[in-house]
């Protein structure tokens, strides 16, 4: 966790990982101490630990997503070096919306097909990735998922690698997880264009920022 990640790209993984028995969730601030921290709207989250105290051995290495904070994030040192040293000997290493930013400024997509938030989807080439446009994209131990509520989708099958298909489903039905959306959208190709442009309008600054963190990693 970093401060103005979007909560909710943490929340439902958290949900899914917490709930397999017997599975310890680490929840890492990249901060000096253990505040609370806050997210891009306001809500906060109590991390357990910070990047040094960390355990070196995971199983599963996650970065949530955000705007101008995940920016921050992708551009600081130490969060860089803790997911590049976890992440050499974890059995997953994943992200939800733009926090696959914060794994392509660690060098982790390299080759990799990934997704991310469909405005900056695109911007993964950058960063030596294959841009899929898919909720969930696994390519060996990176699994990476689109925006927001993809952290459900997301976990889901990080669950169903960890433990099986008869336990993601499991915990799937736990949770009543049974999307029906009171109308069709969600994604560009599924939305008016009416709405759909002045949205993609909205995050013009923000891909233009991603956009100078992938050069920013390039080399030369």
């Amino acid at each position: 966790v970093y401060p103005k990640f979007t909560a909710l790209d943490l929340v439902g993984p958290h949900y899914f990982f917490a709930s397999m028995m017997g599975a310890k969730v680490h929840l890492v601030s990249n901060q000096a101490n253990l505040s609370p921290v806050a997210s891009d709207l306001g809500l906060a989250i109590q991390p357990t630990t910070t990047l040094h105290d960390c355990p070196s051995e995971m199983t599963v290495v996650f970065a949530p997503g955000g705007t101008y904070g995940t920016i921050a994030a992708a551009s600081d040192a130490a969060t860089l070096e803790f997911l590049r040293s976890r992440a050499e000997r974890a059995r997953c290493v994943t992200s939800v919306c733009t926090g696959s930013l914060i794994l392509g400024a660690a060098g982790l997509l390299e080759g990799k097909k990934a997704t991310s938030h469909w405005v900056v989807r695109d911007t993964l080439a950058r960063f030596g990735a294959v841009p899929t446009d898919q909720r969930v994209v696994v390519d060996g131990k990176l699994i990476t998922g689109a925006g927001v509520s993809a952290g459900l989708d997301f976990a889901l099958a990080v669950v169903e690698i960890l433990r099986g298909r008869p336990y993601a489903a499991a915990l799937m039905l736990q949770a009543e997880y049974a999307p029906q959306p009171p109308f069709a959208g969600g994604t560009p190709g599924l939305t008016d264009p009416h709405i759909a442009n002045p949205m993609r309008d909205m995050f013009t600054a923000f891909v233009a920022e991603a956009e100078a963190l992938a050069k920013s990693r390039s080399p030369g």
